[in-house]
């Protein structure tokens, strides 16, 4: 099967629930345009990656995560249905990253569009990273299923630092995937910076998702937010007078703080690159083709949840049934 992917780089609407609504549907058109079949955009792009929470205190930043946590998205919200009608009106799949309102909570969530506009799967990022979990609720078990059918394939996605849970990995791979879609917030491009560990960057992040294509023998589409000085102001960075007007002053211990000009790829299941990076800082949609029985070939010689495993030295459980706060007895 010939399947054309494609990975959105762009700065969020930051805070901004409704605009960020219309820049998905304007991508999603601007997508339709280029004949792509599946579109994945980055980690929570609606409403844009909280970059405050790496450099201040939850109660420093309890004004912007307020605006945040009225500005996320609810699952079933006209504004959702908006985005399913874009998809139908293209013709192709979404996977969809974005901060889902659910009651007083909010998750980092994923929603699978169709090309019919239905919701075909949808899932929670289950272990929030570090200073996350003070702002995110955890996936359940039911974000344990990864992949989804869809006409273009079997679909699966992860975010940002679920990549480097290995189990959830093979969890993914166990299920089928073909097509991975990697949901990254903005991280520098090529080093973390003095002071910084080398796996909060771009480059690192990158190399982990070129080894998923190679062990899970997929297709990855990785997909980053941007963030010009501009953007860095509202997410927690501080205003100093400069030059030119109005710059940004940032620490370079701080993560997601700093001005990140995105890293968004696209990698066949043997670690190539399939698609023409976009240059730094650019927005767009980086896309390339791929076909996906070229999975067969790379996988005769690896095939980790099949002839290249050992279920009886190596296994893994995974849970059914998620946690409930109330159950009727």
């Amino acid at each position: 099967m010939q399947v054309r992917l494609g990975a959105v780089q762009a700065e969020p609407a930051w805070n901004d629930l409704q605009a960020g609504i219309e820049k998905t549907c304007r991508l999603i058109e601007d997508a339709s345009q280029l004949r792509i079949n599946v579109l994945v955009f980055p980690e929570v792009w609606i409403p844009g990656y909280p970059g405050c929470i790496w450099r201040e205190s939850v109660r420093e930043s309890a004004d912007y995560l307020i605006q945040y946590r009225t500005n996320s998205m609810r699952r079933d919200s006209p504004e959702m249905r908006r985005i399913q009608a874009a998809a139908r009106k293209a013709g192709l799949c979404v996977v969809l990253g974005y901060s889902e309102r659910d009651g007083n909570s909010i998750y980092i969530s994923q929603a699978y569009i169709g090309p019919s506009g239905d919701m075909i799967h949808h899932r929670r990022k289950i272990k929030p990273t570090a200073t996350e979990r003070a702002v995110w609720g955890e996936g359940q078990a039911e974000s344990l299923q990864v992949v989804a059918d869809t006409p273009f394939g079997k679909v699966g996605s992860l975010n940002c630092w679920e990549h480097y849970q290995p189990l959830l990995r093979y969890a993914e791979y166990s299920q089928g995937v073909e097509i991975h879609a990697a949901c990254w917030p903005v991280l520098n491009n090529h080093d973390a910076g003095p002071g910084r560990a080398y796996h909060t960057s771009g480059d690192a992040n990158l190399k982990l998702c070129q080894v998923i294509a190679m062990e899970g023998v997929c297709f990855v589409v990785v997909a980053t937010q941007i963030r010009p000085a501009k953007g860095t102001k509202v997410n927690g960075g501080a205003e100093v007078n400069g030059v030119n007007g109005v710059e940004v002053e940032y620490d370079r211990n701080f993560p997601m703080t700093t001005p990140g000009t995105g890293f968004s790829r696209i990698y066949a299941p043997d670690g190539s690159e399939i698609a023409e990076p976009l240059l730094f800082g650019k927005e767009g949609i980086v896309w390339g083709d791929a076909d996906l029985n070229v999975r067969n070939e790379v996988g005769s010689l690896i095939d980790v949840v099949g002839h290249y495993s050992r279920p009886d030295l190596l296994s893994l459980q995974l849970a059914k049934e998620s946690a409930t706060h109330v159950k009727y007895v």
